[in-house]
Parts: structure tokens; C-alpha cells; sequence
């Protein structure tokens, strides 16, 4: 049996207002001149956020468009101009929400590899660390503050960079951040998370350690998502943890069919991967019933709009792109559906499942 030898965050801090504990927490791996590079959401541009953002000597916000989800080519785009304007850089510090935590992610370990990131989309395939990284999300769900990938759509596929390398060296867990946070978004990102839990509680690869950090953010999940009418403090506490929480379960385990059959959606369509999730999630009873039943719950409750009929009109070629991208992802369909998961989850069923999207 061969055990995960698993590279977590090597520092967290958490709790309202230690996102001005920044500047602090930064400075003793600042080096030189060189400066801190700060990847920020661009919807905090012109909002007060950023403007707490502790800035010293040549040290740069970039504001990354985070409509679409992250792509190689963006990644490399950001690496070649800090490599252009700066030679090198002491670290990178990414705010917002996942795709703004895997930019920083992806960025951090271009500086110190060559190539494009597209190399490097697979499993342990990155040969040099990245220089020091910081996530600090204002979104919780998708758990990618603590996560060792950060998933980006290439020329060919979307898959993660996915190595020990990739962890941050620092996370800062601020639930006042998500103060602001659009319903519709803070409940997709919050989704993530519950499905994330859903998938690894009724995977194959369950194991005490998967189990109890999920059993914890499913409960959280609950707690923020059911039975509740007006939004609090308290909510976006739980609903952090909860994220850190439920990454930390699949980080053990794994994710199941919601997360591999949005790949393919995010890489031809470009959904945003909570929304995929969620479209998915509606229509596969077959794998996760309860889970499904409770989602639609959370859905009604919550009064929330999933768009239904992405994938009406779509070429046989785009349906085998989707397909292509979605079976290619063996670890997770293994977790849902077990060794022989090949034979189960044909491409003509895929196709169907697809078409009810």
C-alpha cells in the first residue's frame, strides 16, 4: 500500500482582521529590493481593498481579469512581464477568489520554471519551487487556499498543475473579506465546497483523514446553506472554515463525477467551475442521491437560478472535445465509480449525461 506523503500550507493564519496583519507577515521573506507582487481579483478595483494592500518600494498590485478561469497563456503572459520589468521578484500574493489563488499559484512557479505552464499540467511534473506565495481568499468554497494543483485550461486540456510545489507557503483566512461578496457567487464558491464533500464522503478513495475533515465541512456546509433567512457574520466565519475544511478532505481523497464532467464544460464553454458544478450536480442523481436531494434543497432555499440547457445545439465535435477533456481526468473517476469506472462511464453515456445539461 503505498500512503500519500502530503505537502500541506506551511502557515495559516485566521480570523476577522488578520488581513492587516499582512505587511507583518510578509516582511521577514522579503528579499532585498526585489519586490511582492500582488494578484488582486479585478473586482476590487477601486474598492477599498485594495487600498489596504500594504505596498513597499517597487512592490506592484496587478489587478487579473478572473472572468474566465485561468488559462496557460495567461499565467505565462504574467511571468514574462514580471521576468521583463523585474529580473526577479521576493513573492506573489493572490486575493480574491480560486482562479485569483491558482494565478498566484501557477505564476509563483513560473518564475522559477522554464517553459510554458502548459508543461507542467499533470501530476508531479514541476521540477523547481516556486518563490514564496500567499493566498488570501474572499470567496470560500473552492478550497484552492489549501489545495496542491491550480487548475488551468491549456491548448488541449484543462488539468492542474498538481505537485508539492504548488502549496502555499501562506494562507491568511479573513472571513471579513467575503463581506461583499455577490449572493449568486458566494453561493456558487459555497457549492464547491458542499460538493466537494458529497464526492469524497461516497468516493472509493474514503479514509479517516478524508472522512473526518469532511464530515466537518458537510456540516458547515449545512449550517451556513439550510434552514437559514438572513446572512451573518457568522455565516462567512463558518463558510471559511468550511472551505479550508472540505479542501483539506479531497486534498487526502479525491473529487468525483460533478468535478469531472465540469472540466469539460469549463474547457469548451468556459464555465466557471462553482456554476459548472452546480449545472452538473442537478442531473446525476444516479451517482449521489442524497447528495443531489440536498443540493436542490440548498438551491430552493438559498432561491438561486441554475441555467439549465448550456449544451443544446452543441457539434459532435464540441460534445467529444467536453468528453475528450472530462475522461481524461482517471483519478477522479476512479474515486466515484471504482477500477473497472471505464466500463461504467462509456462515452455514449457521457454524451447523454452531457446532452441534459
Amino acid at each position: 500500500m503505498q500512503f500519500r506523503n502530503f505537502k500541506m500550507v506551511d502557515y495559516v493564519v485566521y480570523g476577522r482582521g488578520s488581513f492587516n496583519q499582512l505587511d507583518e507577515i510578509i516582511a521577514p521573506h522579503r528579499k532585498g529590493v526585489l519586490p511582492m507582487i500582488f494578484l488582486v481579483d479585478h473586482f476590487f478595483e477601486g474598492k477599498a481593498l485594495a487600498n489596504r494592500v500594504p505596498l513597499r518600494g517597487q512592490d506592484k498590485i496587478i489587478f487579473v481579469d478572473v472572468t474566465y478561469e485561468p488559462k496557460t497563456k495567461q499565467v505565462d503572459a504574467l511571468a514574462q512581464q514580471l521576468k521583463d520589468e523585474f529580473g526577479k521578484v521576493s513573492g506573489i500574493i493572490g486575493i480574491g477568489g480560486g482562479s485569483a489563488m491558482d494565478l498566484a499559484k501557477a505564476v509563483s512557479l513560473m518564475m522559477n520554471n522554464t517553459g510554458s505552464s502548459a508543461d507542467y499540467q499533470g501530476w508531479d511534473l514541476v521540477k523547481q519551487p516556486g518563490v514564496y506565495k500567499v493566498g488570501i481568499p474572499t470567496l470560500s468554497g473552492t478550497g484552492a487556499e489549501v489545495s496542491r494543483t491550480t487548475v488551468l485550461t491549456g491548448p488541449t486540456r484543462k488539468l492542474g498543475m498538481n505537485s508539492d510545489f504548488t502549496p502555499f507557503n501562506q494562507i491568511v483566512l479573513d472571513p471579513e473579506l467575503c463581506k461583499d461578496a455577490p449572493v449568486n457567487q458566494r453561493f456558487y464558491t459555497g457549492m464547491d465546497c458542499y460538493i466537494h464533500c458529497i464526492e469524497s464522503l461516497e468516493g472509493t478513495f474514503l479514509n479517516e483523514f478524508s472522512k473526518s475533515y469532511g464530515e466537518k465541512a458537510l456540516q458547515l456546509c449545512r449550517e451556513v446553506f439550510l434552514g437559514n433567512k438572513e446572512w451573518t457574520d457568522a455565516h462567512d466565519d463558518k463558510l471559511m472554515m468550511a472551505s479550508y475544511a472540505g479542501g483539506m478532505s479531497i486534498a487526502y481523497s479525491q473529487v468525483g463525477v460533478a468535478h469531472a464532467v465540469s472540466y469539460g464544460l469549463s474547457f469548451l464553454l468556459g464555465t466557471k467551475h462553482g456554476i459548472g458544478n452546480c449545472i452538473v450536480m442537478n442531473h446525476i442523481e444516479e451517482y449521489y442521491p442524497e447528495g443531489v436531494q440536498e443540493f436542490k434543497r440548498m438551491v430552493e432555499e438559498n432561491k438561486i437560478d441554475i441555467p439549465q440547457g448550456i449544451c443544446a445545439g452543441l457539434s459532435d465535435e464540441q460534445f467529444d472535445a467536453m468528453i475528450n477533456v472530462s475522461l481524461g481526468m482517471k483519478p477522479l473517476w476512479e474515486n466515484a465509480l471504482g477500477k473497472d469506472w471505464e466500463k461504467i462511464m462509456t462515452r455514449e453515456k457521457l454524451r447523454a449525461l452531457y446532452e441534459k445539461l
